[in-house]
């Protein structure tokens, strides 16, 4: 009897190990998240404890690498809530892993934006959202270009990468962003007044053309209120997309003529549209197919190259916080979430993902509380 006992318990050993093996081969990519095992996933969780045992934390990451089909903006939310609750360890292996595929598709060190070192006086560059249209590098032209990369790698330790989402309202997030070595920051988004949510220091800003159309007339008339507010950035690299399309190109012109008329320290630099094509290429490689990447997915592409850790704070495409209150399209405003060529659940998806990885810190919550919250 004993016997029999024994084979029968050995024939399932040999039977779980052969379906563990079979499992093994099916490609996680085409397999759809199962809600009830996300939230199935942290439930032996003492719910005093804000750091799970590494075991569930570990299953929850492995979750992750599911791709589901649909993209529901109360699912991710959900996911998102149980990693807040996973202690995050930065991943160098990881990072560098990733830094690697990035160089080698896009290099940012070299290639982010145009140079006199890497275009050439009288060469021709193709618009990387027109590319049928090319414009020449006139002296004119070449003149307003950047003698140098301006960039060399590590360009910091740690790096803050800071999204304009309302999720940063009343999140307390400034001291900490301010800590970072270097930070980015998008769309010329107003600081003033709202440094304990967003912060103050600013290394590098992106500048999308539509601002000077809505907010400063194309320049056409006073420049004056543009260069004024510009101000606050200090020193900071200022990232304009000249070579995106071409009803654009005069009017970022005009802006780098600003600063240098007005006396401004603001840095113009130019996105590439060779990088601009290639980053576009990588992100729907791994699934990201939005028509145009948003300008704070830009940016963190050339942070993952260019820095040792990064941390995102703002990156929040949903209408409603974790809590499930209402929250603004930006921090600066009180206009509800749209959607939009790029602003989408799955680019967040996506970010959610290397967070759980360790290639980045995806901040989405309150940095701290404030003496009313205790």
């Amino acid at each position: 009897m004993t016997r029999r006992k024994s084979l029968f318990w050995i024939c399932i050993l040999f039977g779980l190990g052969y379906f563990a093996g079979w499992m093994n081969t099916i490609k996680p990519q085409y397999l759809r998240v199962n809600k009830q095992q996300i939230d199935q996933t942290l439930t032996t969780q003492n719910k005093n404890n804000l750091k799970p045992n590494p075991p569930e934390c570990k299953q929850l990451s492995k979750l992750l690498t599911l791709i589901p089909k649909r993209f529901k903006d109360d699912d991710i939310i959900k996911v998102f809530k149980k990693t807040e609750k996973c202690t995050w360890f930065s991943n160098s292996a990881a990072h560098t892993n990733f830094r690697a595929q990035l160089t080698n598709c896009c290099n940012a060190i070299q290639n982010f934006t145009v140079t006199q070192v890497n275009t050439a006086l009288g060469a021709n560059l193709t618009y990387d959202a027109q590319p049928k249209k090319k414009i020449t590098i006139t002296e004119n032209i070449f003149n307003l270009l950047p003698q140098t990369e301006p960039f060399k790698v590590p360009i910091s330790k740690r790096c803050a990468v800071v999204g304009n989402g309302g999720i940063l309202t009343n999140s307390s997030c400034g001291e900490e962003i301010d800590q970072a070595d270097f930070v980015f920051r998008c769309n010329l988004a107003p600081i003033i007044g709202r440094e304990d949510d967003v912060g103050s220091k600013t290394d590098l800003v992106t500048a999308n053309p539509s601002i000077f159309s809505i907010k400063y007339q194309n320049l056409n008339f006073r420049r004056k209120p543009f260069w004024e507010s510009t101000q606050v950035y200090g020193k900071a690299l200022i990232l304009l997309p000249a070579f995106a399309y071409s009803a654009h190109t005069n009017m970022v012109f005009k802006v780098s003529y600003t600063l240098e008329d007005f006396g401004s320290k603001l840095q113009p630099i130019y996105l590439n549209p060779s990088y601009m094509v290639n980053i576009t290429q990588f992100w729907k490689s791994v699934g990201v197919t939005e028509t145009r990447l948003s300008s704070g997915l830009i940016v963190l592409s050339a942070a993952l190259e260019l820095c040792d850790e990064v941390w995102l704070y703002g990156f929040w495409p949903f209408s409603k916080n974790m809590e499930g209150m209402k929250i603004f399209n930006h921090y600066y405003d009180n206009i509800p979430p749209k959607r939009s060529a790029h602003v989408m659940p799955r680019e967040f998806y996506r970010l959610l993902q290397l967070h759980t990885k360790g290639i980045l810190k995806l901040r989405a919550g309150k940095c701290k509380n404030k003496p009313t919250d205790i």
